[in-house]
């Protein structure tokens, strides 16, 4: 065995028993490193003839190429060697049954709006949107709120940048704003039939969605749901009003057994105006009272602003709290748990 022959014996033993990435590099130091065997071997061929450099030489070449494969078989069967240890360490055994993850579910107040909107809909009436921030027109002026209306102070109202002095952007304040979009827009789809005498198709439309007021307490909260509703036509009355709202709540509530009481109150909106407050004849509030809504027969001068002739249609509109209404269907008596994120407490609605 010549010299050569020993070398390449002797890295690959040493190559064998490194155990770690870091002992390999380490012979491999001894062997191809600044001062290791082969490069030595290489500094000495200085000395030699040309003859003899050139079959030195390549014979000092094929040695270091056997040299550089054992390393680089050795890196890879310790490379493999920790992957297979890896593996094992973090195996998944498949058998075993997996983590439960809870399933979601809808906030309690989505559960009331869907539920709000299927009853209505049951009745003919559409579901309308728009924007939550709204202008001061849509907002007051066109529900012919004063422009001294306590409801237009900042201590009542978010007003936002982008509007002008004269006519603010504000937070909406309630639904309205939607219903009279709608009615607009309803109305210029119809105009040429209704400037014909022709009989305009109803306008009947609810309107849920958040609203905003400098508002928070346990029945109080600065953002909240509401949904108004809106029915106008040649002929309805404020007997449709009784008639579709208690409709409403005894299919809400399903009791059948509910009672209505209509109070006169004022709205700038509506005129004459009700309260309305229910009365369940069984269970932990029988007896009570309790506010749900506030109603009325369409002021004439809202009538205008949709464009339409007020002696010639009439309706009524009605808002209400489907937050209220949660509270009321789920016997919750903080507003706040709602918003609060908790989900020991949203858990309990779900099904």
């Amino acid at each position: 065995m010549t010299d050569l022959d020993t070398i390449v014996a002797n890295a690959k033993a040493a190559f064998t028993q490194a155990a770690m990435p870091a002992d390999l590099e380490n012979a491999k130091a001894l062997f191809l490193g600044k001062t290791g065997r082969i490069t030595e071997l290489m500094k000495g061929m200085g000395q030699l003839s040309v003859d003899e450099k050139k079959s030195r030489g390549a014979a000092i070449n094929l040695s270091k190429q056997a040299i550089e494969a054992a390393l680089n078989d050795r890196r890879l069967a310790l490379a493999d060697a920790e992957l297979q240890m890896q593996l094992k360490a973090e195996a998944l055994d498949v058998s075993l049954p997996g983590v439960p993850h809870a399933q979601g579910g809808l906030h309690p107040v989505s559960l009331t709006l869907e539920r709000i909107e299927a009853i209505f809909g049951s009745m003919g009436f559409d579901v309308a949107q728009g924007p939550e921030i709204e202008t001061d027109w849509f907002n007051f002026t066109a529900l012919n709120t004063p422009e001294d209306h306590p409801a237009r102070s900042m201590h009542d109202t978010f007003y936002v940048e982008g509007g002008t002095e004269a006519a603010p952007n504000l937070l909406r304040t309630h639904t309205s704003p939607m219903q009279i979009r709608h009615a607009v827009q309803h109305v210029k789809k119809h105009r040429a039939l209704i400037d014909a005498g022709g009989t305009m198709p109803e306008i009947r439309v609810i309107a849920p969605g958040r609203t905003y007021r400098v508002d928070s307490d346990a029945t109080h909260s600065p953002m909240f749901h509401q949904c108004e509703g809106l029915w106008i036509g040649e002929n309805v009355s404020f007997k449709d009003l009784k008639f579709v709202f208690t409709d409403f709540c005894r299919a809400f509530f399903e009791s059948d057994d509910l009672v209505l009481r209509f109070r006169p109150s004022f709205f700038p909106f509506t005129e004459p105006s009700a309260e309305i407050d229910i009365q369940f004849q069984t269970g932990p509030l029988a007896g009570k009272w309790l506010e749900v809504a506030g109603s009325g027969q369409v002021h004439p001068n809202v009538v205008r602003n949709m464009g339409l002739d007020p002696e010639k249609f009439i309706g009524f509109a009605f808002g209400m709290g489907p937050d209220r209404l949660t509270m009321l269907r789920y016997g919750v008596n903080d507003l706040r748990l709602f918003f609060d994120g908790d989900i020991r407490f949203l858990s309990q609605f779900q099904n």
